[in-house]
């Protein structure tokens, strides 16, 4: 039987390899075309340091991981561990697996180190939030540095009822390290029927507060921010002065909508916009500077009698449940800068016969706020601009 030596050299003589400063150089590299990098140390030699961009794939399953995390085997990788030894096994695996272009760094991470070139030392996720985020660490799209964002990002829900309550739970769930919550309103009877964020025990209780303590309970690694005051133009910059990635509206008042799109342009932040009516839900997202807003798709509210309240006219109760996840899956994506948002896109859910529909929708270049020449330059008084539009939540 053939010694551990005897099979890496014979493992070396049938790859390519790199010295570090040859290795540095592909990094460096103009134009953009650098290899990628593929660390194949476990965990914690990777939690120590690793190489700038590199894709983090440990030796143990790397033939069960590579084609789904790199699926172009024409692709330059450079694989690494922390002397080259590994490494190279892990590169004449890939080459078996038919990745054409693979070179192994001879000399490892240690060489880098030795030679004084930079590396990144990330903030490693505890156990217990391995344990917690794990089905999330399998997915390409997230992974530990996806997940370590999330723990880092704040999401304002404008709402803690019909919409908000499931959002809230599942980007709690997800771990989103701080949700801010507005409502000024208190748990009534009539909201459990969908307000799945509240409980019998909490009526008369103040939404946000009822929130935070279910948020806070389902995943502790999150901040609940609550605001128990209706957003108006006199607190809207205040609130936003806490710095949020992301706007997940859940209102059904009309007021707020254009109070809420005004300030996300100015300030260029994404908005995730919901809403609901008896069997019928809409999502669509307004990132500012890649697609249209809500004055585009809406220049001006309709009359009170065309859009009555979940109040006044009812809703399915599972119906914000639908709708207030693909919201939150919205806010993940627009987190991650994973696939591709609703943004210039309506979606249109029929619950009644279980139907999804969608309309393109375009940025105005007249629009008065995010057009090209704008008119709409400050807050304005919202509740007269539409017309005594009744202020409620969903």
């Amino acid at each position: 039987m053939p010694t551990y030596r005897e099979l890496l050299a014979a493992a070396r003589a049938e790859i390519d390899e790199i010295s570090t400063p040859e290795a540095r150089a592909l990094l460096d590299r103009d134009g953009g075309d650098a290899p990628l990098f593929v660390d194949v140390r476990p965990r914690d030699e990777w939690d120590e340091g690793h190489l700038p961009g590199a894709l983090h794939l440990p030796r143990n399953n790397l033939e069960s991981r590579v084609e789904a995390l790199i699926p172009d085997r024409s692709r330059e990788l450079v694989v690494y561990c922390e002397s080259g030894t590994r490494s190279a096994f892990a590169a004449k695996s890939l080459q078996e697996l038919g990745y054409m272009n693979v070179v192994n760094l001879s000399d490892g991470f240690a060489g880098w180190k030795r030679n004084g070139y930079d590396f990144v030392t990330p903030a490693a996720l505890t156990p217990a939030q391995r344990a917690r985020y794990s089905r999330h660490l399998l997915i390409p799209e997230v992974g530990e540095e996806g997940q370590q964002r999330l723990l880092q990002s704040r999401i304002l829900l404008i709402g803690a009822g019909g919409l908000g309550s499931p959002a809230s739970l599942y980007l709690a769930a997800a771990g989103v390290g701080t949700i801010g919550i507005i409502d000024a309103d208190v748990v009534d009877d009539s909201n459990l029927q969908r307000q799945i964020v509240h409980s019998t025990e909490r009526l008369g209780e103040p939404k946000v507060e009822s929130a935070k303590r279910t948020i806070e309970a389902l995943n502790p690694d999150v901040t609940v921010v609550p605001f128990q005051e209706r957003l108006d133009s006199e607190n809207v910059e205040r609130i936003l002065a806490h710095g949020w990635d992301v706007i997940l509206d859940g209102t059904d008042n009309f007021p707020t909508r254009y109070l809420v799109n005004d300030a996300s342009v100015w300030h260029g932040i994404p908005v995730v916009h919901g809403s609901i009516y008896r069997f019928e839900g809409q999502v669509t997202v307004f990132h500012p500077g890649n697609g249209p807003c809500y004055r585009c798709l809406y220049p001006s509210p309709p009359p009170p009698e065309l859009a009555p309240s979940c109040a006044e006219g009812g809703v399915l109760g599972v119906l914000p449940g639908i709708v207030g996840s693909l919201q939150a899956s919205e806010a993940l994506k627009l987190m991650l800068g994973a696939g591709e948002t609703l943004a210039g896109r309506l979606l249109l859910f029929d619950a009644l016969h279980t139907t999804f529909d969608e309309v393109a929708i375009r940025r105005n270049p007249e629009c008065p706020v995010c057009g090209d020449h704008p008119t709409i330059t400050e807050y304005i008084d919202y509740v007269e601009f539409c017309q005594g539009t009744a202020v409620h939540a969903s």
